[in-house]
């Protein structure tokens, strides 16, 4: 079972945990990834993400979907805001169910990976100082 799902609404992280529990899975790995106060040395006071929905949502589910055939895991769930966010607010999760950690650990960095480098999703960092700026987001760590 693979979920993506892209809200313009806080994510809920203990929820998406849940739909991942199963009975064969041993194992389970989560990546959050927030809202940071600084970036390339400047202050940021929060994030508009923007996407092209139709084509983010196909795409994250394509990775979704590799993820599942590629590595033994039971599931895969994942969400992305669009939207404004603050620092400290979830921008992305990504959690992976699996009869063993390995597994789970290898899928979570997968998808993680493959969304920063094939979803269209953008975002635009609000500094202290009143500048707005877009950020590259191609690399992946």
């Amino acid at each position: 079972m693979t979920r993506f799902l892209m809200t313009n609404s806080t994510i809920d992280a203990v929820a998406l945990r849940r739909e991942l529990l199963r009975a064969e899975a041993g194992g389970f790995c989560s990546f959050e990834g927030w809202v940071r106060q600084t970036n390339g040395g400047r202050q940021v006071t929060g994030i508009d993400y923007d996407a092209y929905v139709p084509l983010a949502v196909t795409e994250a589910q394509a990775v979704l979907n590799e993820a599942l055939t590629r590595f033994d895991v039971t599931n895969v769930v994942a969400a992305h805001c669009c939207g404004y966010l603050q620092v400290g607010e979830i921008a992305v999760w990504i959690g992976v169910a699996a009869p063993h950690r390995a597994a789970a650990f290898s899928a979570c960095r997968y998808v993680i990976d493959e969304i920063k480098k094939r979803v269209p999703i953008w975002k635009r960092e609000h500094y202290v100082d009143g500048n707005v700026g877009w950020v590259a987001c191609h690399d992946s760590e």
